[in-house]
């Protein structure tokens, strides 16, 4: 039944119109990053409520939650990827052992950022960029999502396999039941509760080993592949591919907590407020985004599938719609948000008109290049999906590292607060010119037989 099953799985993705399967595949995962993004964004503005050294807080925490995201993303992406090239060359028992793979070193790696986390917890706190009064506010809540790091990692690991097996409704459950169980909880326990930040932590962890439950039941009793600790067999060759898919997304990631922290730091002598300011303004900016890369998932299955079977044209017409349609989504929320930005940060810290004024101002300049993003998101997906680990990676590192690192240690020093609020933008603006060649490049060897470099499943 289940080979019945993946056989024809592997003919809808390769036979059906590509524009139709990335729209279906990727309505599940605009809902599920949609959903993650509202309950984040759910602890931003009940924090925020407590007090503007709390709203701080959160944003200091941001990175540390960003390296969690990217073991999670690291181990998914990279058995995802490797597993959709897997399926596409029909090769099922080396698909089953990749997911396990991703799946268990996910949680042993949670396990050790957590206990490193809460052993060095203070020195790291004040790394991170926090002030002395957004210190226990920091303390309260990360001592708690360090407890949670294992399961959290590993839920996005388990998502991004049912998306690249094709069955991101699968994985939309799991997060959407997840989401919803965050909100609802924040409250109670940040408010009737009386547990002030430490309840947001307590919520979110929860509500993530909700998750995590749900997506492992789901991926053994309706995915193609099955998760048992029998199945792990973490090869070398193995890792190199769940590594060179990988790579860029733990990059990305990895690259935005440095970021963050620099960020922070760069913020720390404006005091509380700047610091709260920027990060609620990257709490949007982030769901702002998050339709897009839902849409750009929807696309990653269809282009793992038909990379694995050689059908370089579907690939290429699936990469060109996506541009299109994120483009003109992008568009129409950042004139929205560029109008209505005052009115936007006030939902999220209503008491402060300083936040308020930082706020607006840093997210009006970032509405001016998201959509830059529909060709950088879009171009990055594909440069990853079909293995390109060096000029993925590049790109990965450029936005959030290349350029966003040195335009705040620069920006900063000259212009002061300004600085701070124009310097993704500029990184923005930067990362596009690089994408646009890399990504013509690899293009131009789909279209030359000649010069196309071997496939990511041959040199598996």
């Amino acid at each position: 039944m289940a080979e019945h099953t993946n056989e024809q799985k592997f003919a809808q993705m390769t036979q059906d119109p590509v524009e139709k399967l990335i729209v279906h595949l990727a309505v599940p995962s605009i809902i599920s990053m949609l959903i993650t993004n509202i309950y984040n964004m759910a602890d931003t503005f009940f924090i925020g409520q407590i007090s503007t050294s709390a709203s701080g807080a959160v944003g200091v925490a941001f990175s540390v939650m960003a390296i969690i995201q990217a073991l999670g993303f690291f181990f998914g992406q990279g058995a995802g990827a490797s597993l959709s090239h897997a399926l596409g060359n029909r090769d099922e028992k080396r698909a089953q052992e990749l997911a396990n793979v991703g799946v268990f070193s996910s949680i042993l790696c949670g396990i050790l950022v957590g206990t490193l986390g809460l052993l060095f917890i203070k020195p790291l706190i004040y790394f991170l960029g926090a002030t002395e009064t957004i210190y226990p506010y920091c303390m309260d809540y990360l001592s708690i999502i360090f407890i949670g790091a294992p399961w959290m990692a590993a839920s996005f690991v388990l998502n991004n396999l049912l998306r690249f097996q094709g069955n991101s409704y699968l994985g939309m459950i799991g997060l959407t039941i997840g989401g919803i169980l965050n909100i609802i909880l924040d409250p109670v326990f940040i408010f009737g509760m009386n547990l002030g930040i430490s309840g947001a932590a307590i919520a979110t962890i929860f509500s993530q080993a909700v998750s995590f439950t749900i997506l492992v039941f789901l991926c053994n009793t309706r995915g193609a592949v099955r998760i048992s600790f029998r199945s792990f067999h973490p090869s070398k060759n193995h890792l190199a591919s769940i590594t060179r898919s990988g790579l860029p997304s733990l990059l990305r990631q990895g690259v935005a907590s440095v970021a963050t922290i620099c960020l922070n730091v760069c913020a720390r002598p404006f005091g509380d407020a700047a610091i709260a300011a920027m990060a609620i303004v990257g709490k949007i900016m982030h769901f702002s985004n998050s339709a897009m890369l839902g849409f750009g998932q929807g696309f990653q299955p269809v282009c793992g599938y038909n990379y694995g079977a050689k059908l370089f044209d579907r690939v290429k017409r699936g990469y060109y719609f996506c541009i299109r349609v994120s483009f003109i989504a992008l568009a129409c929320i950042a004139v929205a948000e560029f109008f209505f930005a005052e009115d936007i940060i006030t939902i999220f810290r209503k008491g402060d008109p300083t936040v308020i004024t930082i706020g607006a101002k840093a997210l009006r300049f970032q509405c001016l290049t998201l959509i830059f993003n529909s060709v950088i998101i879009s171009s990055n997906m594909l440069l990853q999906t079909t293995g390109r680990m060096g000029p993925a990676s590049f790109i990965s590192i450029a936005r959030q590292g290349l350029f966003l690192i040195p335009a705040l240690l620069i920006l900063t020093n000259t212009i002061g607060l300004l600085g701070l609020q124009i310097a993704q933008p500029v990184a923005d603006t930067c990362t596009l010119f690089l994408a646009l060649p890399l990504v013509s490049k690899f293009l131009h060897t789909l279209d030359d037989p000649f010069e196309r470099l071997p496939d990511a499943a041959t040199r598996d």
